[in-house]
C-alpha cells in the first residue's frame, strides 16, 4: 500500500493521474488488519481514500493503477477513477466519494446476506469526518435495529479535510455508537495486529447474530488530505506536527516482527509487482469517448429524451 501510493503520487505530478488522489499513506494499519480478518466471500466498502482498503482486500494492483489513471484495463474500465474503485468477484462493493455515504450501502448488504441465510460479514470504513453525518448516524440505528453484521471502521487520522477532530467532534466518537446500544472499541489504528484482533472480535460477534460494532482506529495521515495540498499548501498543521504523527510508523511497527531477511524479499517482490503495475497501467488504452455513455443504465431501460 505504501509503495502503491508513492508510486501514484509520482504519477500526479507527472500528468498521468488526471484530478489527483487522496493519499493513505500512514494509515495502512488500519487497511492490512481489518481485512485480514475478513474471509474471502466477507464485503467492503470504502471511501474517497480507499486505495488501501481496496488493495488489503485483494484487488490486483495492476488495475487498481490502471484504474486511477484513466485506463479501459482498471477495475472499472477506468470509469470509476480513484474514489469510486469496485471489484464485485472479491467483495469490493465500492468506494464511495461522499463523506459517510458507503456505511447504509454495507449496512444494507449485512441486512441482505442475513436473510439470505450467509453468516458473510461487512465492513464500512469512514473518517472521523463522517461520524456527525447525519446518515451514518441514521445507519446506527438501523443497523442496531436489525442486528445487521456490519463492523464500522471510522478511522480517526485527526483530520477532516483540514479541521481537527477536537474542533468537530462534540462527545466522542465511540459514544455515538454507544448511543445505540452498538459495542464500541477504540483501538491503536498504527499496530495492524491490533486491529486485526479487534476486527477479529467484531466480526466474530457478527457472525453470531449479535450484530453491528464500531471501531474507532486512531491513527494519522502523513501525507496530505489530496495532492492539490502538495501545490496549495494550506496552512492547517505544522511540519513540526507532521514530523511527530509520522514518527510512529505503522510499517516500522509490523516491520519490526518481519526477519530482516523476509522483509528484503517482500520489498523487492514489491518493487518489481509495482514496477509491472505501472507499465501496464500507463500502456493501456484510454477508454474510447464512443463509449461514454456505457455502463450508465442497467440493461433494459433507455436514456431519458435528450439525455444523449
Amino acid at each position: 500500500m505504501r509503495r502503491f501510493e508513492e508510486r501514484a503520487i509520482e504519477l500526479v505530478h507527472a500528468g498521468h493521474i488526471f484530478g489527483g488522489i487522496h493519499p493513505y499513506i500512514g494509515q495502512e494499519a488500519v487497511a492490512a488488519g481489518t481485512c485480514a480478518a475478513l474471509r474471502a466471500d466477507d464485503l467492503i466498502t470504502s471511501t474517497h481514500r480507499g486505495h488501501g482498503h481496496v488493495l488489503a482486500k485483494g484487488a490486483d494492483p495492476a488495475r487498481m493503477m490502471a484504474e486511477i489513471a484513466g485506463r479501459s484495463t482498471g477495475l472499472n474500465a477506468g470509469r470509476g477513477g480513484s474514489m469510486h474503485a469496485a471489484d464485485f468477484g472479491i467483495g469490493i462493493l465500492g468506494a464511495n466519494a461522499i463523506v459517510g455515504a458507503a456505511a447504509p450501502i454495507a449496512t444494507g448488504a449485512a441486512w441482505a446476506a442475513r436473510c439470505a441465510g450467509s453468516d458473510r460479514v461487512v465492513v464500512t470504513y469512514f473518517g472521523d469526518g463522517a461520524v456527525s453525518q447525519g446518515v451514518v448516524l441514521e445507519t446506527f440505528n438501523m443497523a442496531a435495529l436489525w442486528r445487521a453484521p456490519v463492523v464500522f471502521v471510522c478511522e480517526n487520522n485527526g483530520f477532516a479535510t483540514t479541521t481537527r477532530t477536537a474542533d468537530a467532534v462534540a462527545g466522542s466518537i465511540t459514544g455515538r455508537a454507544e448511543a445505540f446500544g452498538i459495542p464500541a472499541e477504540r483501538v491503536d489504528g498504527r499496530d495492524a495486529e491490533e486491529v486485526f484482533a479487534a476486527t477479529s472480535r467484531a466480526v466474530a460477534r457478527a457472525r453470531r447474530e449479535e450484530g453491528p460494532t464500531l471501531l474507532e482506529c486512531v491513527t494519522y495521515r502523513f501525507d496530505a488530505h489530496h495532492t492539490w495540498e502538495h501545490a496549495a499548501r494550506p496552512r492547517y498543521r505544522t511540519a513540526e506536527e507532521v514530523q511527530l504523527g509520522s514518527s510512529i510508523d505503522p510499517l516500522d511497527i509490523q516491520g519490526a516482527r518481519i526477519d530482516p531477511d523476509l522483509r528484503a524479499r517482500i520489498d523487492a517482490d514489491i518493487e518489481a509487482l509495482l514496477e509491472e503495475a505501472v507499465r501496464f497501467a500507463l500502456e493501456s488504452p484510454h477508454p474510447d469517448p464512443a463509449t461514454a455513455l456505457d455502463h450508465l443504465y442497467a440493461d433494459g431501460t433507455t436514456a431519458r429524451a435528450g439525455a444523449i
